[in-house]
């Protein structure tokens, strides 16, 4: 592989090394970290479902390859994986269309107050004759991805409750919450997922630590 790859799969053997810079710290991100995908209420399967989902939002290449293969531990077939994934891609893609609405209300010169009014949400439809097409395609992008397939539409529920908490879009959180809770989704299950995207973000923080390593290292 080319010295010029900022992403060699080796460089994760460096993680290691914050056990002796940052003792304390690193040891409690370790031990959350393996309580978060832990069996629970929600099962370590779905659980590496979701953390692979997060990991294409966090957009770390260490925790996809490392999931990825202990989701396949877990028996994860490629189109559950797949599946997953599409979630993720129609979660991230929906935070950006969420926050469109304040962008309508900026133009418009109605964000004088709060930015995040929950009835903002409304102004989405607006969409459909702004940009027609465009945002068409992406209503059927939204409503495919979590669709039940080979990953059940409560999973799926999960995963893009857990991912909204990783995008940072406070509508997808509410609108998600609701569909989960729609599907029997308990407020213990809620809250293992949403564990599990903050092991996920702060893993990818402390995953892309080693090219910090690597780069301090550099001559």
């Amino acid at each position: 592989m080319s010295e010029e790859s900022l992403y060699q799969k080796s460089n994760i053997n460096r993680l290691s090394e914050f056990a002796e810079l940052a003792p304390d710290a690193f040891k409690s991100f370790v031990a959350f970290d393996k309580a978060a995908v832990a069996d629970g209420v929600i099962p370590k399967k779905t659980k590496e479902l979701i953390a692979v989902a997060v990991a294409h939002v966090t957009g770390c290449p260490y925790c996809i390859d490392i999931h990825v293969n202990n989701a396949k531990k877990l028996d994860v077939s490629k189109e559950e994986l797949a599946e997953a994934i599409m979630v993720a891609t129609g979660l991230k893609a929906g935070s950006a269309m969420a926050h469109g609405v304040n962008a309508l209300q900026a133009y418009d010169g109605d964000n004088d107050g709060d930015l995040y009014e929950k009835s903002n949400i409304n102004r989405l439809g607006e969409f459909a004759k702004l940009a027609p097409d465009a945002f068409k395609a992406f209503v059927q992008l939204d409503k495919e991805a979590v669709k039940a397939g080979k990953v059940s539409g409560k999973d799926k529920e999960l995963i893009a409750v857990a991912v909204a908490h990783v995008t940072g879009c406070p509508y997808c959180i509410e609108i998600h919450t609701n569909n989960a809770k729609k599907l029997d989704v308990s407020k213990e299950e809620m809250s293992e997922a949403i564990l599990v995207a903050s092991a996920l973000k702060a893993g990818s923080a402390m995953a892309h630590g080693v090219n910090a390593l690597n780069a301090y290292d550099e001559k």
